[in-house]
């Protein structure tokens, strides 16, 4: 009887288990096709006119949902404004909101996250937290001229979940007339992260 129920109990979780994996695959593919569909949007594109008229879709590393990651989160009340520089001479501000707290390849990392002062005055953007990072794929099969982006909202307790596979470049990855936050060094990621939109091929 013992061995039925543990049986049925090791069933039932691993059940679970890949209907989680299902729904997050799931939900990345949502965020591909929806990045795809706004590049090929000659009204919202960031691509060139010449690029845009041979896009088919974005290079997107495999999905692997290693890189879905749960994380403690620590907010930081009090934080000052700063200039965060970027890749020409604006200097949007920004305030740090928190810090993300995670273990990956056995060594233990923080992201902090900001928001854009003028950004979160607009609707629908109160509770967007924006995490510019580096990792080490960074000038190889990413992006290397500004890191890449993933956006997050206020989590509602003390985590907050990292989808690594949502990275996405900046737009001046595609076209130099946009000006592109460049991640703070203390969001380096001194692994790689090989999930998220890979390097723009030009």
């Amino acid at each position: 009887m013992k061995k039925l129920f543990f049986s049925m109990f090791l069933i039932l979780n691993i059940s679970l288990l890949v209907a989680q994996d299902i729904s997050k695959v799931e939900d990345i593919v949502a965020f591909q096709e929806h990045l795809n569909s706004e590049f090929a949007n000659p009204e919202e594109s960031p691509l060139t006119s010449e690029d845009l008229k041979k896009f088919k879709a974005l290079e997107f590393f495999d999905i692997d949902t290693t890189y879905v990651i749960e994380a403690e989160f620590l907010r930081t009340p009090a934080e000052p404004p700063f200039a965060m520089p970027t890749t020409t001479n604006r200097m949007p501000i920004y305030v740090k909101y928190g810090e993300a707290y995670f273990d990956l390849e056995g060594q233990s990392f923080k992201l902090n996250s900001y928001q854009n002062q003028e950004l979160i005055t607009k609707p629908g953007y109160v509770d967007y937290l924006f995490v510019p990072f580096t990792d080490a794929t960074n000038g190889e099969t990413s992006y290397g001229g500004g890191g890449r982006y993933l956006d997050l909202r206020i989590p509602t307790g003390n985590t907050i979940t990292l989808n690594f596979n949502k990275a996405y470049n900046p737009y001046c990855a595609y076209n130099g007339k946009y000006s592109c936050s460049i991640p703070p060094l203390e969001n380096e990621i001194s692994v790689a992260i090989p999930v998220g939109v890979k390097k723009h091929k030009k």
